[in-house]
């Protein structure tokens, strides 16, 4: 049996609803699969997080990482709540301008950025947050050829665990992001001595999906012992100090997870202490929470098409699959799995819920005590606001599925689902292969 939560439970008819919003009655108007949103969860959680280090420390903003879902009705929900942006690519930065965000209010830390891109983000005015010493080089030319000023910071490896799934890990000595404490120190110098380059922050992410506070302090701590160096050893005063985002959410009832106001009480105070012990100006704190801003704000839902019985296993097929929802395949992620036409029965057999895509991991569930489940039903995968639509492809020649945010106004489609001549759009045929 389902138990509610503040923002998702079961109405007078017996069907979950989402907001107020019954989802039955949703996919019923909508079809399935279908990806839904709470805008006001999304608000919540945006002052959630913001207000705890205002609390603790006061200079504050959150940039919302927007690669967990860069739908534009979420971008304007964020613009309203005066968020920042942070963003890992062209087409991000196209998406986030069109939203009405500030270009002062953006920060581009992407790795393996292209000469392209980082002309764009110079022409925009946004903040460049550099990867490499190589990514320096070739700004420093792309900025002295076009004669304009660009805002920077580093992006620096920690090298510290945030004992997390290893694809969610960015701050260990091994990644691919950031640049290394041995050489930090060479790339502001650098920057410092270029021409058109103003140096703004530091920046840190190192992972996602972060349970406990100690991998933070560990870092932050670090990242501070950088910001003291920076200081000492060159005389650059740091605008801000950008701790990144990774606060986890609770994917699984009873699941270990933090706060905002738990990191905050945890990272504040070593960060006052970093401050005082060498005597930095006290910089603005930058976070870039995602999932934990729309993740549980968001449900996919599909539809039961197959039940089917083998020796071994009950298998419950739907209308979905990892073209919908990769996180389960990727990442080994678990959603739970709520019977949306009648979440207060009580669960009566062990099944897979299996994916419609022709391959054999496309298991969205394992193992999993449901209610008898029978043709029709509405399957309800909570807390996909987050990697859910915006991973999604057209593998197996399928359409990607709509999107619709409920709030105070109702049930509002903010993506039409796609028709099959989304599959086709692009493509182009030779005439030579037209002829018989």
């Amino acid at each position: 049996m389902f138990e509610s939560k503040s923002h998702i439970t079961v109405n007078p008819q017996g069907n979950l609803a989402l907001g107020g919003v019954d989802l039955v009655k949703l996919v019923d108007r909508h079809s399935t699969p279908l990806y839904v949103y709470d805008e006001q969860r999304i608000r919540q959680r945006y002052r959630e997080f913001k207000e705890a280090f205002e609390k603790y420390y006061g200079d504050v903003e959150v940039f919302y990482a927007c690669k967990a879902n860069s739908n534009l009705a979420i971008l304007h929900i964020l613009r309203q709540e005066e968020a920042g942006v942070d963003i890992l690519s062209e087409g991000e930065l196209y998406l986030t301008l069109l939203a009405g965000i500030r270009p002062e209010k953006i920060i581009f830390t992407g790795n393996n950025k292209t000469d392209k891109e980082l002309e764009k983000a110079l022409k925009v005015g946004v903040t460049i947050n550099l990867d490499s010493l190589h990514e320096l080089d070739r700004l420093i030319r792309i900025t002295e050829r076009e004669k304009l000023r660009a805002k920077v910071s580093f992006r620096v490896n920690p090298e510290v665990s945030p004992e997390t799934h290893p694809y969610l890990s960015t701050g260990l000595k091994e990644s691919k992001f950031g640049i290394h404490e041995n050489v930090i120190l060479d790339g502001y110098k650098k920057a410092k001595e270029a021409e058109f380059l103003d140096i703004v922050g530091i920046h840190m992410h190192i992972g996602s999906q972060i349970t406990k506070t100690s991998p933070y302090e560990v870092a932050t701590a670090r990242l501070f012992d950088i910001i003291g160096r920076i200081k000492n050893n060159l005389g650059i005063e740091l605008e801000f100090a950008d701790l990144g985002g990774g606060v986890g959410i609770e994917y699984k009832e009873a699941q270990e997870i933090i706060t905002p106001e738990d990191l905050a009480k945890a990272i504040v105070p070593i960060i006052n202490e970093k401050i005082k012990e060498y005597s930095l100006k006290k910089p603005e704190l930058i976070f870039e929470p995602g999932r934990f801003i729309v993740g549980d704000a968001g449900i996919m839902l599909t539809r039961v098409s197959t039940v089917k019985s083998t020796p071994y296993k009950k298998f419950i097929g739907c209308d979905s699959g990892f073209h919908v929802l990769l996180r389960p395949v990727i990442y080994s992620a678990y959603h739970e799995v709520i019977v949306a036409n009648k979440p207060d029965e009580k669960p009566q057999e062990i099944v897979d819920i299996a994916g419609n895509v022709c391959e054999s991991g496309d298991i969205l569930a394992r193992d999993r005590k449901l209610p008898t489940i029978e043709k029709g039903d509405v399957l309800a995968f909570l807390d996909s606001g987050a990697y859910g639509f915006i991973m999604a492809s057209q593998y197996n020649s399928r359409p990607r599925p709509a999107e619709v945010l409920v709030s105070q106004e109702g049930a509002e489609l903010i993506r039409q689902v796609e028709d099959f001549s989304s599959l086709i759009e692009k493509q182009l045929i030779p005439e030579r292969l037209m002829k018989e």
